[in-house]
This record gives C-alpha cells, structure tokens and sequence, in this order.
C-alpha cells in the first residue's frame, strides 16, 4: 500500500523537525565567530580543534569511551545467561525477574541517581570508577537484554537438540551452535548499550566524582558557566560519534527490530 501525498509530506516534516536542531548545532560547530551563530559567509574548524586542546573535554571523552565498553561488555555478560534462562526455562517467578531486570527502562534516570547516591552514601563509598561503572551498568543492561532475548526466542533449536543428540555436551552445544546464532543479537545489544551509556547524563551527576566526570557531564558543567561555540563542537562530535554507533547497529542487527521490535 502506497503512501499518499499527504502522509508523505506529514513524514517529511516529522523527518524536518527531528533533524533540524541536529544540523543546526553542526553548522554552529563550523562558526569563525565567538558567539553561537550559524556561519553564513565562511567556515572555521577553530571551535573543533580547540576541543582537542582542551585537557578536561579530551580526559572527560577517554572516560566516557572507556566506561561505554566497560559498561556495554559487562552488561551483555550479565544479559546472556539472565535471557538463556528466562527463554528456555520455566521455573516459579521468572515473569517477576524479567520485569525486575528491564525496570531500569521504566524509572526515570534522575530517581536512580538520587538512589545510587544515597547507597553510596549509606556504605560510606564515593563516586569511583567503579561505582559508575556498576550504575551504568545497572542503566544499560535492559537494552541488551532486550535484544539478545529476542534474538534466542527467534532462534530455530532443532539444530541444538540435534547436537544433544549425537553426544555433545551443553558447553559445546553453546559454543558451536548457541552463540553463533544469537551473535547479531548480543552484537547489538552492545551496541545499543554503548551508545546508552556514552550519552548518559542525568544518572552520571549523582554519581560521578572529580576524576571520574563524563563528556556529558563535562558539557553540563561547562554550559553552565558559558555558552561558546565549543559547546556546539563537542555536541558535534559527539552526534558523529552517535550517528555512526547506529549506523553499525542498523547493519548489524537492524534498527527496525530494534525500536518495532520485529523478529
């Protein structure tokens, strides 16, 4: 069934207004002035190489890169045998701890960082590395979840139950069989969760310490004490960054089945 005219230009407007901000803060990445404007006689690249001499944003960036492959392996680690038991076993209160596991979807970032905080207070421990990893964790591990239990509950078992069959043992059934046909799943779970926890700033602030402040963090602190074009810079970079996480989602595990749904 084809779209009419009406519908197409009601998509391309929604399309417009999606974007529009995005590549409004692009074009202001490029401004040769001091203010945030859009540059209409000339371009400059001084807003984005004044990023990278810029030794808080380049130590808040390694800090959020390390802690988004920290928090995305961690989390898939977690969710692969949390989505092998709830697909293939039945055992009493398994609906209650795949709704516990994907809570984190549902409460707001800003009352898990209040509670995190609170925790660390409680135990008298202050915001580490560690610490953050384990609450970024805690933010992203629905995500991979999701996908890698979608991913085994599509996947056909009768090439496993034969390997059952002919001897092989649970470890290398999983190995040989398992693992390769849930792959697009856990990949994109990962994925998913990088890019969750490389944007993630309402959590971060309750939780972070001195030496341990992400890139948005760092964004934030910084807007509040001025407002220049590198703001718009490192935003820049950081939708390419985004951008380019998703595009490698999209061809690995398909950004379709992954805001539909569809197996």
């Amino acid at each position: 069934m084809r779209n009419g005219p009406l519908s197409l230009t009601f998509h391309l407007l929604l399309v417009v207004f999606l974007l529009a901000p995005l590549v409004v803060v692009i074009m202001v990445a490029f401004t040769p002035g001091m203010t945030l404007e859009i540059p209409l006689d000339s371009f400059s690249l001084r807003w984005l190489e004044a990023v990278f001499h810029h030794p808080d944003f380049v130590a808040s960036f390694w800090t959020s890169l390390w802690l988004a492959l920290a928090s995305g392996t961690l989390s898939v680690l977690l969710a692969i045998p949390a989505a092998l038991a709830i697909a293939r076993s039945s055992f009493p209160g398994r609906d209650a701890i795949n709704g516990l596991l994907l809570s984190p979807l549902l409460i707001p970032h800003l009352v898990l960082g209040v509670a995190i905080l609170r925790l660390l207070t409680v135990i008298g421990e202050t915001g580490s590395f560690f610490w953050l990893l384990l609450s970024h964790t805690v933010v992203v591990s629905p995500y991979a979840l999701r996908l890698i239990l979608a991913a085994i509950s599509g996947m056909d078992e009768s090439a496993e139950q034969a390997a059952y069959s002919l001897g092989a043992s649970r470890w290398t059934v999983f190995r040989r069989i398992t693992f390769p046909m849930i792959l697009p799943g856990i990949t994109g779970g990962w994925l998913l969760a990088f890019i969750t926890s490389f944007d993630e700033l309402t959590m971060s602030i309750f939780v972070t310490s001195p030496s341990t402040v992400t890139l948005p963090v760092r964004m934030y602190m910084y807007a509040s004490e001025t407002l220049d074009p590198m703001m718009a810079a490192v935003s820049a970079l950081m939708i390419l960054i985004t951008g380019l996480a998703m595009i490698l989602l999209d061809r690995v595990y398909g950004l379709d089945r992954v805001l539909v749904g569809e197996r």
